[in-house]
C-alpha cells in the first residue's frame, strides 16, 4: 500500500511532463505558422468586409 501513494504522485509528474512537452510544441508550430495564419485570417476579414 505504501507503494501506491508513491506511484499516483509519479503519474502526476509523467503528465506534467507531457503536457509541457504539447505546449512546447504547439507554441512551436504557432511561430512558424503564424504569419500564414494571420495572412488567411486577413484574406477572410477583407472578403467579408467587400460583401
Amino acid at each position: 500500500m505504501l507503494f501506491l501513494n508513491r506511484e499516483s504522485g509519479q503519474g502526476l509528474v509523467e503528465y506534467a511532463l507531457v503536457l509541457v512537452l504539447v505546449a512546447i510544441v504547439v507554441i512551436a508550430i504557432l511561430t512558424l505558422l503564424g504569419p500564414q495564419i494571420a495572412n488567411v485570417f486577413s484574406r477572410i476579414t477583407s472578403g467579408l468586409a467587400g460583401a
